[in-house]
């Protein structure tokens, strides 16, 4: 997914008037102490800017915000590399993404024991979360907006049977 841009299961499209986000996971399955990499395309209308993290001066940069919990834990959030551009009326330049980006991380469960609270009567884990940001065009920036995010997992469990005597391997004795 991250190396071949896949894309993920069970895919879930936002429209706002600046841009169409779609959101997915690489699975829709877990096991205790399984990893996910959840992904966001974000493709921006025509003449729209986000701004990218690191912008300074007071413009408000994407923000994937997630939901907090004992019972799972989150990798850092993979950005694209961003461009300048040049905003000639205000005679500033600041770092941005045009068209099309692709947000990844990686959301790792714990132990049962750790997010067995938190399942819903299904078996189901709902983990939340939102896109901020601010879109703008060559005239005018737009009030910031978030996007509310929610990704559904069945959790499986592991398999905790041993193997049948026939297939356990023997330790020989010692000679």
């Amino acid at each position: 997914m991250k190396q071949y841009g896949a894309t993920g299961e069970a895919k879930t499209v936002v429209e706002t008037p600046h841009l169409r986000l779609t959101y997915s996971a690489s699975d829709t399955h877990l096991s205790p102490g399984g990893t996910a990499t959840l992904i966001l395309d974000i493709d921006l209308k025509p003449g729209m800017h986000v701004y990218a993290p690191g912008v300074t001066g007071g413009y408000i940069p994407i923000d994937w915000q997630s939901s907090e919990s004992k019972g799972w834990i989150w990798g850092p959030v993979s950005y694209p590399a961003s461009h300048n551009l040049r905003l000639e009326a205000i005679h500033e330049t600041v770092p941005v993404y045009e068209r099309h980006l692709r947000l990844v991380r990686d959301f790792t469960v714990g132990q049962q024991q750790e997010f067995a609270p938190l399942l819903g009567p299904d078996g189901t884990l709902t983990v939340e979360g939102a896109f901020r940001y601010q879109a703008c065009d060559a005239k005018e920036c737009y009030t910031p907006r978030g996007i509310p995010l929610k990704w559904n997992f069945r959790m499986d469990q592991l398999d905790s049977q041993r193997a049948p005597s026939e297939l356990q391997r023997k330790i020989k004795p010692a000679p």
